[in-house]
């Protein structure tokens, strides 16, 4: 059927004013417009939907049949279009971000908190994963965008770097010797080692680095919790491989010590990816420039 809209609009404002004069003044249209409108509509559905009379129109059964479903249809369109114009104020909506349980607390949080103020009704949904799992997330459309340990290998993300971190390793009171003069790679990885399990980007970026120079790793310890290396490392199981800038409460207090290197690891960065061919969303828009703001 190739009946257009516009001709159920004009349909339901004669059906509302009873009247095609009125209707005209209503749709800043001519009086013979609407009237064309209202027959060619009759003739397409090949139904009389007005009776007319020197004094107006009134609707025939098939026109109030046909006028209640066009008054609920037109009304859920202008319901949407209010919607739709209440996402782009920013006045509605959900936020889906896609972020692991580390990056989220020492990283992502103050964004969170400036984002919400300021946007109080839109909801945020909070995916956590590894870098890997986050991608294909983001693939499947579950999130708008992901916050993620870099370098990624993607064609299909656009990928937006936000601050650089510094790998380093640390210990507890056990191995403070190593303290006293610059360590290097090739004798510290001999000692107990404590990463991240070995799907983590990050324990990936520092394992390929040390590959590079012909290092190869064993870990006594693979764990899923940067809280945890630092715990451990603090009770002395062994050397700890973390991320500087999310570490500084333990080593402010003294609790941990970073062991200083003879060449130490090249930073790398944090930041923001998303795919290429989605427009994001203004909400997600809104976010990304305030992570990038701070």
């Amino acid at each position: 059927m190739s009946i257009k809209l516009d001709s159920y609009k004009i349909f339901g404002i004669v059906a509302e004013h009873k009247s095609f004069s009125e209707a005209a003044k209503v749709l800043f249209m001519t009086q013979p417009a609407i009237s064309q409108a209202v027959s060619q509509l009759e003739r397409e559905l090949d139904t009389r939907l007005f009776k007319r009379t020197p004094h107006g129109v009134t609707l025939t059964d098939e026109g109030r049949l046909l006028y209640e479903y066009v008054h609920s249809a037109i009304g859920l369109i202008d319901v949407a279009e209010e919607k739709i114009l209440e996402f782009k104020n920013l006045t509605a909506g959900e936020l889906k971000i896609g972020v692991g349980d580390t990056i989220s607390r020492y990283f992502l949080l103050p964004a969170l908190e400036k984002f919400h103020n300021t946007y109080p009704n839109v909801k945020f949904r909070i995916v956590n994963g590894t870098t890997f799992e986050l991608c294909n997330t983001l693939k499947t459309g579950d999130v708008d965008i992901a916050i993620c340990n870099f370098p990624i290998d993607d064609s299909d993300l656009e990928l937006r770097p936000c601050i650089d971190v510094q790998d380093i390793f640390v210990c507890g009171e056990k191995f403070k010797n190593l303290l006293k003069k610059p360590a290097q790679l090739d004798e510290l990885v001999k000692l107990p080692l404590i990463f991240l399990e070995s799907q983590a980007n990050s324990r990936q970026y520092v394992e390929n680095y040390l590959l590079s120079k012909g290092i190869q790793i064993t870990p006594e310890f693979e764990l899923g919790s940067h809280d945890l290396m630092l715990e451990f490392a603090r009770i002395n199981l062994g050397i700890a491989c973390v991320t500087e800038e999310f570490s500084l409460d333990l080593l402010d207090k003294g609790l941990i010590y970073p062991i200083p290197l003879e060449e130490p690891i090249p930073k790398r960065s944090i930041g923001v990816c998303y795919l290429k061919n989605v427009p994001l969303s203004p909400s997600a828009t809104r976010f990304v420039d305030i992570i990038e703001s701070m």
